[in-house]
């Protein structure tokens, strides 16, 4: 899913996936990954795609979606948690950026 200024830029975007391919087992289960240009926070951007990509997975079998939100963007985890995500754990030193590691908070939402 996309959202589009007026001006015709991309302005934000969902991508939505299986969890895993190799079993049955995560069948329901889907992940998202969501982008707003900085510029365009607080604009209602995320609501739509948000949303929109709600609409899909359901359409697409999927019960419930998983994500990971970077630990330094409390603003990312502010949003999902407005969308009814809720944090389930948090994977330690998960990303690392110039050398210096960043946990990943875990979060789902169930349909």
């Amino acid at each position: 899913m996309a959202e589009q200024a007026a001006d015709q830029r991309i302005v934000g975007f969902q991508s939505l996936e299986p969890f895993a391919g190799y079993t049955h087992g995560f069948d329901h289960v889907g992940v998202l990954g969501t982008y707003v240009s900085p510029d365009c926070q607080r604009q209602g951007v995320a609501r739509k795609l948000f949303q929109a990509s709600f609409d899909t997975a359901r359409q697409k079998g999927y019960e419930k979606i998983f994500t990971f939100v970077r630990a330094d963007n409390s603003v990312a985890l502010a949003t999902y948690q407005n969308q009814g995500f809720a944090v389930v754990g948090a994977a330690r030193k998960h990303a690392k950026l110039a050398g210096e590691y960043i946990d990943e908070i875990l979060i789902e939402k169930f349909l």
